[in-house]
């Protein structure tokens, strides 16, 4: 058969315009570095995605584009899990490892000690932070504090309180205990323990304030030096089917001039299989299935949806509409919220097409 001299993946790239990518977030770039490598492979600029990761972490990262970008905040909600690794003996100014080690004898009550068990840590983290749990994120996160983001207020030097809110972790287990030395600011050794870490936990909740306030606890202070996602609801990497779909990136510097004048070297996020792209795809019907619970709906009741009516659809949650079509091809209609025991109405309408 002879070669059309189109990409791999050209027939689903022009018919797929909508859907998301399951993005293996390399450490070192922002999320919005991520979307930027998808918005320039895709050529879109509907790309977005869902649950932000620090620069410092990897792992799952669900980017959405098209009008599949309507399903990323129901995603963003569901709970997740993380492997990480947490560092006792000394503070940082941002909580993990991106940060100044923190230098103040009011913090560390406590020592580091040999005696400092994994049993005994396990039992601590289960009395205080497993369940119903209320956290003060970092100083240095995206929390908006009258508008304004955390940490640019923490960066320009002022003051930054924020309240306590209730998370919740439905299981946090350490292992792996082991100790290191470190070398400070002023040249001085500090010995210190790392110790890994697998949480699931609600939305909202932040790992790095985990590693902080159980070093608070023992009083010697402690940070995150590793941040791995590994599951966002049902996208989780112990699934082959979602592993095997994953999106690899790497982190690259490049050095560019700003409007100033000044050069500046920052690194962005680069795909490392764009020819291979659409592969690992998901379309809409298929996002919204791993997204929430789905109901098929009727080419009648499809209808009342696009015109924002009131269908009788008994619905308990949030719900993804799902029209199969007289050639057997499934459409995603809208996402519908109950109103009633029987009804439920149109929160969001997908179009028929572009």
């Amino acid at each position: 058969m002879e070669s059309s001299g189109e990409p791999v993946g050209f027939q689903k790239e022009q018919s797929l315009k909508s859907g998301i990518f399951i993005a293996d977030k390399p450490q070192g770039v922002t999320s919005h570095d991520v979307v930027a490598a998808f918005r320039g492979a895709l050529h879109m600029k509907r790309v977005g995605h869902a649950g932000t990761l620090d620069p410092m972490a990897t792992g799952v990262l669900i980017i959405g584009f098209g009008h599949a970008t309507r399903l990323l905040n129901y995603i963003s909600g569901h709970d997740k899990s993380y492997c990480a690794t947490i560092r006792l003996g000394i503070a940082t100014q941002t909580d993990d490892a991106e940060g100044e080690y923190i230098e103040s004898d009011e913090l560390y009550t406590g020592t580091v000690s040999p005696d400092l068990s994994l049993e005994y840590l396990n039992g601590l983290v289960q009395q205080h932070f497993v369940g119903d749990i209320l956290q003060v994120p970092s100083s240095f996160s995206a929390v908006k504090v009258h508008g304004v983001k955390a940490y640019d207020l923490a960066r320009a030097g002022k003051d930054v309180e924020l309240k306590a809110r209730e998370v919740t972790i439905s299981s946090y287990m350490l292992s792996n205990l082991r100790t290191a030395e470190i070398t400070l600011q002023d040249g001085s050794m500090r010995q210190v323990i790392d110790v890994d870490a697998e949480v699931s936990c609600s939305s909202g909740t932040y790992i790095r304030a985990l590693a902080r306030d159980l070093g608070t606890l023992l009083g010697i202070g402690g940070h995150l030096t590793r941040l791995r996602r590994n599951r966002i609801g049902a996208f989780d990497t112990a699934d082959p089917q979602i592993a095997g779909r994953m999106k690899q990136l790497t982190s690259v510097e490049r050095t560019f001039t700003n409007r100033s004048g000044e050069s500046i070297t920052k690194n962005r996020a680069v795909l490392q299989d764009p020819q291979h792209l659409w592969d690992g795809a998901f379309d809409e019907v298929s996002a919204a299935q791993l997204a929430m619970p789905c109901v098929e709906i009727t080419a009648e009741q499809a209808q009342d949806c696009r015109f924002g009516r009131v269908i009788g659809i008994a619905i308990h949650a949030t719900t993804a509409a799902i029209e199969t079509l007289q050639d057997g091809q499934q459409r995603l209609c809208a996402i519908l919220e109950p109103v009633s025991i029987k009804e439920s109405h149109p929160i969001a309408v997908f179009p028929l097409a572009d």
